[in-house]
């Protein structure tokens, strides 16, 4: 007995039937719509006062509709927290990168988050907010600063045993005043952007600092 297809099913190819992988991009779609639509709200009334049932109609979907993707307020920031320390790792091509690699893309990473001021708003509020006792971020935004550190400093680390920074350095130092530094920065850029040229202030910083930090090799 030949096994009956359903209608709308087309088995021509693969394993999945067309309509499931048409479901799969259609919710993939979905969950980028509601991610997006969380970020906004994250950047506009930050993370406590954004109410999950506002993001759900801001994407077209009833509160049980966006519950289905994600169950909890949590589950979102979770997700989206995930995703930028993702985007961040492939960043940094070499686990182990020079110093002044480390530097280029910190400037870079200045230039990019000039483009893209709702998501660097998002995320300022969200690491300010991460300082309250309790709070879902608190543990994600702590890691991340200690990890962000310590790769630093080790790049510096690296450069001083190679000898080409000072040996007068104390690379965690000098990694806590760069990460100040931008983080600072960019909270003035984002009070202050039409005066602010972040990319411009932090690249001309880093300039300095490697003319004060790199051994002359021709002395």
């Amino acid at each position: 007995m030949t096994e009956e297809i359903p209608p709308g099913l087309d088995y021509g190819s693969g394993d999945e039937p067309t309509i499931r992988r048409r479901n799969s991009t259609k919710g993939a779609a979905r969950r980028e719509a509601i991610l997006q639509a969380a970020l906004a709200r994250f950047a506009s009334d930050g993370y406590q006062n954004a109410a999950i049932a506002d993001i759900a109609q801001d994407v077209g979907l009833t509160l049980p509709g966006l519950l289905h993707y994600f169950p909890t307020k949590v589950d979102l920031l979770l997700t989206i927290l995930e995703r930028r320390d993702r985007s961040a790792s492939t960043m940094l091509k070499d686990d182990n990168p020079h110093w002044r690699d480390f530097l280029a893309l910190l400037v870079d990473v200045t230039r990019q988050n000039m483009e893209t001021d709702g998501v660097v708003r998002a995320f300022a509020i969200l690491n300010a907010e991460s300082l309250l006792n309790g709070h879902p971020a608190q543990t994600w935004f702590h890691k991340r600063s200690l990890r962000f550190r310590h790769e630093l400093a080790s790049s510096f680390a690296r450069g001083m045993l190679a000898h080409e920074l000072s040996p007068d350095i104390d690379p965690q130092a000098l990694a806590t005043e760069i990460i100040g530094l931008m983080d600072g920065l960019q909270m003035i850029w984002l009070r202050l952007a039409e005066s602010t040229d972040m990319h411009a202030i932090f690249s001309d910083y880093v300039a300095r600092l490697i003319r004060s930090i790199e051994i002359d090799a021709g002395r």
